[in-house]
This record gives C-alpha cells, sequence and structure tokens, in this order.
C-alpha cells in the first residue's frame, strides 16, 4: 500500500536520504520549513512507516568483505518456507533474501571474506531442510547502486 505523501513531505524524504544526518534546520532550510515543522512531519513519516531508520553505511571491502554473491534457492518439493527462511536468516553471512516468484523461491545476497568462505556458505545452504541446490554469482562491480527515488 503506497502511502500518502505530499510534496513537502517527498522533498523531506529526498533530503534525509542525501544526508541522514542533517539536523531539522538545515532540512527545512531546504524544503522551506521551520525545524519545528521538519521535527512534526519527520515524526509522523517515521510513526507510518515511510521513513523505517537511519544507519551508517560502510564499505565491505574495508570492513574484509569482499566477496559479494548473489544465491539463488532452488527449493526442494518437501520445502516449510517459513523453516527453510529461519534457517537462511541463520546465517550471519546472508546479508538479505528476497522470497521471488519463479524457478527460484529464494534469492539471496551474501557477503564472505573470501571465495572459500563463500564456498563454506554454500555448503552449509544444501544443508538446510528445502534447499534443492543453489546457483551462484559473484559480483564483479556495481556500475549502478541508488536509494529508491521518490
Amino acid at each position: 500500500m503506497r502511502a500518502s505523501l505530499d510534496d513537502t513531505d517527498l522533498a523531506i524524504v529526498r533530503a534525509l536520504q542525501a544526508n541522514a544526518r542533517a539536523t531539522y534546520t538545515e532540512v527545512g532550510k531546504a524544503v522551506g520549513l521551520s525545524a519545528a515543522s521538519v521535527h512534526e512531519r519527520v515524526h509522523r513519516l517515521e510513526g507510518r512507516g515511510v521513513i523505517r531508520g537511519y544507519h551508517a553505511e560502510v564499505d565491505p571491502g574495508l570492513l574484509g568483505l569482499g566477496v559479494l554473491s548473489l544465491v539463488s534457492v532452488l527449493p526442494s518439493d518437501s520445502m516449510d518456507a517459513d523453516a527453510t527462511e529461519a534457517a537462511l536468516g541463520a546465517l550471519p553471512e546472508v546479508e538479505t533474501a528476497w522470497s521471488v516468484a519463479g524457478e527460484d523461491s529464494h534469492l539471496l545476497v551474501v557477503r564472505t571474506r573470501s571465495i572459500a568462505e563463500l564456498s563454506d556458505v554454500l555448503q552449509r545452504l544444501q544443508g538446510i531442510d528445502g534447499v534443492a541446490r543453489t546457483r551462484t554469482a559473484v559480483v564483479l562491480a556495481t556500475p549502478v547502486r541508488r536509494p529508491p527515488t521518490v
């Protein structure tokens, strides 16, 4: 369900996407509102779930997590989606897991320190009940990366 947002709400969201550490005063100057009005609107956007949180974007490579892979999970006939998803969530190397339509049941974003560590993760994935097999693509580069545009 799409939230009903006016142009000012969208401008605030864009400003915070550009710099989540901006003060209410700075955002207010950018969108033509007082700091108090921005605070009220941001609080409302958070309450409605439009703004889900704030985080620090880190460079995974500088943290030693230089291997990024996309892993497709092909389900077995006996897959229990809830149990399989719980098992996927228990793997710390799984950064994101999407349930998808098509031949694959899930698409995973996996970050590891090395190809050897990726191989270990793939072995653990194969041991999960409901996983028939996996297909893996190792990411060589990310030529386009951006947040959702509003």
